[in-house]
């Protein structure tokens, strides 16, 4: 017997994922357990002292009581704001410089010898000179992140900008566009996504450039987290950290992608 419907309605089917997203996340906790599984085993048959190699379990139970402690919320919370404070100076000024170095080939000649001499010295062996100049506060790590961020959005800035059609530009000037008209309206929609996929990397880089920071000399953040659980042996606390790190520079990555597919949505529609 064939269902019958009212004219105008549909058939509603319920929503599903697709199925390379459902396999994803699938085939991740699979071998996120198989890998976990395999790493506790290693440790019961080898005997592994905890202070070399602590199980998952070990590693499970000092986050927990590190969590009820406050501690990774303390060092979190600090290490976070030295994180986002970079990467927005760092992204500013790079997207600033970026702009005027695309305009002007000459300026570009001149500075980019030095930009890339200054991006040859790794941010290790910058960082000990930061802390001494500007003290082991939260000054000196918000510069190091902003300098490790600053050379990946430059490029994309640079690169985004100088991609535009030039027809487009015509195109501007002949409607009578000002500068400010042509930036808001031509430039920064047709660079923004070269521009978004730098900040993809520099949301990850300013989280290396904080914990370099706190290595060298911090008394407090998950770098210092870090140093206190190598000065004690232990290596549950350091994994802790690292793993907690890991969560952080992730769902940094996940925010600028969100923000690129809110930003970019014109471009699906258009495509459609």
């Amino acid at each position: 017997m064939q269902q019958e419907f009212l004219p105008g309605s549909q058939e509603r089917k319920p929503k599903r994922l697709p199925g390379f997203i459902q396999n994803r996340f699938w085939l991740f906790f699979v071998s996120l357990f198989l890998a976990l599984l395999t790493w506790q085993i290693l440790v019961m048959i080898f005997k592994i002292p905890s202070f070399l190699l602590p199980s998952p379990i070990q590693v499970a139970q000092r986050f927990i009581f590190a969590f009820k402690t406050g501690l990774i919320q303390r060092h979190l919370s600090y290490t976070l704001l030295e994180v986002l404070l970079g990467l927005f100076s760092g992204s500013i000024l790079a997207t600033l410089v970026g702009y005027w170095l695309a305009k002007s080939p000459v300026l570009e000649n001149i500075i980019s010898p030095y930009l890339v001499a200054s991006q040859a010295i790794p941010i290790v062996a910058i960082a000990p000179l930061i802390i001494i100049w500007f003290g082991p506060g939260l000054l000196a790590k918000v510069i190091i992140c902003a300098l490790i961020v600053f050379f990946p959005v430059l490029i994309n800035t640079v690169i985004g900008l100088r991609e535009v059609p030039q027809d487009l530009h015509h195109l501007m000037h002949s409607l009578y566009a000002s500068r400010l008209q042509t930036l808001r309206y031509l430039e920064i929609p047709s660079a923004l996504p070269v521009l978004l996929g730098g900040l993809r990397v520099g949301a990850t880089l300013s989280v290396i450039g904080a914990i370099v920071g706190e290595l060298v000399g911090s008394d407090r953040g998950m770098g210092f987290l870090i140093n206190v659980g190598r000065g004690q042996y232990d290596t549950a606390l350091v994994f802790v950290a690292v793993i907690t790190l890991i969560i952080m520079a992730s769902s940094l990555y996940a925010l600028v992608v969100l923000l690129e597919k809110r930003l970019l949505a014109w471009q699906t529609w258009r495509k459609n």
